[in-house]
This record gives structure tokens, sequence and C-alpha cells, in this order.
């Protein structure tokens, strides 16, 4: 009679409820708060990629816009790193260097250009930018090629 007694007597199951529901809804708080943790980091990531790459895209930018930059009697063995240069100030803090390639002639491939009394210069701008905040120890850098070339009209005889 007193073991039938015990198995009716559910006076503890609420407290096993109760503990069961707390734990529960413990492991969704800290699963929640995982998911944050990883968010802040990916979006931090993201927009030291971002910053990197308009860093860079910026470099490329400010030295393409001076032509003096394509002189080349500033290259030594084909190649100009115009912020080492007064006249280009380096507000992106970007590393750049211009390369030249003597050897590439003719106008570039796909651009339908059929223009005769031109000589076409072939340039490489390699631009590198990188994330200017010290808030996180891994560092996105970002490096932009961009082609150029430069048109400049040829001596025409009889004029």
């Amino acid at each position: 009679m007193k073991a039938k007694k015990m198995i009716k007597d559910e006076s503890g199951a609420a407290l096993v409820i109760a503990l069961i529901m707390i734990m529960v809804l413990t492991l969704i708080g800290l699963g929640t708060s995982y998911n944050s943790i990883i968010e802040i980091k990916l979006s931090g990531n993201k927009r030291g990629n971002v910053d990197a790459f308009y860093g860079a895209d910026s470099g490329a930018q400010v030295v393409m816009a001076n032509m003096e930059n394509f002189n080349l009697g500033k290259f030594v063995d084909d190649k100009y790193d115009p912020f080492t240069d007064a006249s280009n100030p380096n507000v992106t803090k970007a590393k750049v260097v211009i390369e030249h390639y003597p050897d590439r002639k003719g106008s570039p491939r796909g651009f339908g250009i059929s223009a005769v009394n031109f000589n076409f210069e072939h340039y490489m701008v390699e631009s590198t930018g990188d994330d200017r905040l010290d808030l996180s120890t891994i560092k996105s850098t970002c490096s932009i090629d961009q082609k150029v070339v430069r048109l400049a009209p040829t001596q025409q005889g009889g004029y």
C-alpha cells in the first residue's frame, strides 16, 4: 500500500519540470549569445575587408588622376613609386607602384581601336590597401591591379 501511495504522490514533479525548463532556457540563451559573438566578428572582418578594398582603390584612382605619374623620365627599371614624389600626397595610405611595359606594342586587345598615328604606352598600376583600424589581430589587405594604356600621337610626315 505504501508503494502505491509513493507512486501516486506527485509533489516533486513540479520541481523537476521547473529545473528542466531552466536548463532549456539557459541553453537557448547561451546559443543566442554565441551566435551574436560570431556575427560581431564576421561584421568586423567584413568592415576590415571593405576598408582595405577602398584604400587600394583610392590609391589607384589618386595616382591615375595625375598624368605626370606616367612620365617615363621618373621611372627606374620600368617601375615608379608615385608617393615618393612630393607632388603626390598620399592621403590614401595605400602602397602604389606603376610598372611600364616597353615590350608591349599596339592597342589593347578587345578595345576596337584602330588608330594608326598613335603610340600606345602600356602600364600596370598596382595598389595595395590595408585595414586602418587596430581593433583586430588579423589585418585585412587588398591589392588592385589596374591596366592603363596611354595614347600619344606620333609625328606625321608631310605637315
